[in-house]
């Protein structure tokens, strides 16, 4: 099982390329919809992280995977400019979303 992100912010991408976790940078709703498409046919991935952004972006996508698919699991994280929870780290999403330490 792998993780893959979803994010317009490039640091995002970046941070979590270095801790190993592949991703694509989407600046637009059209590129962001490709994106998740492609993660969503790749059965390697188990969970797709996306974030505020580009949850906001495609809502009505992110709302109907949500909904009625099974696998992979979808995971709203803030970008690396989010002041939403400055305390939280990603990981603490992904554990609180799936509910098993990783």
């Amino acid at each position: 099982m792998k993780f893959f992100l979803i994010s317009d912010d490039k640091d995002t991408v970046t941070g979590l390329r270095l801790a190993g976790i592949e991703g694509k940078l989407a600046t637009d709703e059209t590129t962001a919809v490709q994106a998740i498409d492609e993660a969503l046919q790749d059965k390697e991935i188990g969970i797709i992280l996306i974030t505020n952004t580009i949850s906001e972006l495609c809502a009505d996508k992110v709302s109907d995977i949500k909904q009625n698919v099974v696998s992979p699991l979808l995971v709203e994280i803030p970008d690396s400019k989010s002041t939403d929870a400055p305390n939280n780290n990603i990981m603490n999403y992904v554990n609180n979303a799936i509910g098993v330490k990783m």
